[in-house]
């Protein structure tokens, strides 16, 4: 073999290695506040991260899998189907909402949040769980005991949580569509900022 060829064939190995440490996929796991009901595809915020990723030159893609109205129960039932088809290096778990907005019961859905969050591990993805808060017609109980299983996961899990996707708007009704639960075009920027401070770190 000559030196020429044999460089080559380093050099492509090199390569294929680079790829094979740092190139993922960040899958997101998510319902109707990540598929971006109401909007073009393009201005959800699951859109405008990959843009961001792409700015910050980080060698990742993003996959959005989340559908309008899913509950915890039908992302677990979905999730080990997307783990083997994408095989992610990081999960964005943000499901929940419709469970309590249904009134479900929370042990439910902590123990479908801790499914998926143990199925994506034996899958060697990395997890980012996103919170939900209920609206305070809830009762203070419920809404109390939602908030917190989110916080115990993460604390459990030793896992990077995002409290609340909606931090810094939820209380304007501008920033919503005229159902008053899903965040228009203008208020993605501000969920991406959000997520974006606890994602980050998860991609280096």
């Amino acid at each position: 073999m000559s030196v020429a060829a044999l460089f080559r064939l380093v050099l492509a190995g090199l390569l294929l290695a680079s790829q094979s440490a740092f190139a993922g996929t960040v899958l997101i796991w998510g319902d109707s506040l990540s598929a971006g009901y109401g909007l073009r595809p393009p201005q959800a915020w699951p859109a405008l991260l990959e843009q961001r990723i792409v700015d910050a030159r980080l060698p990742h893609k993003v996959v959005n899998a989340s559908i309008s109205g899913e509950t915890t129960a039908g992302g677990r039932s979905r999730l080990p189907a997307a783990l083997q088809t994408y095989r992610p290096s990081l999960v964005v778990i943000e499901l929940g909402a419709n469970d309590g907005l249904r009134g479900l019961p929370v042990p439910a859905m902590i123990a479908n949040l801790q499914a998926m969050i143990d199925a994506s591990r034996e899958a060697g993805a990395r997890v980012l769980l996103i919170g939900m808060r209920m609206p305070p017609n809830y009762g203070p109980d419920y809404t109390s005991r939602f908030e917190r299983a989110f916080q115990e996961l993460a604390k459990t899990n030793k896992l990077r949580l995002v409290p609340f996707m909606m931090e810094g708007f939820a209380d304007k009704p501008a920033y919503f569509q005229r159902d008053g639960i899903h965040p228009i075009a203008d208020a993605q920027p501000l969920i991406l900022d959000t997520v974006w401070r606890e994602l980050k770190p998860l991609l280096r």
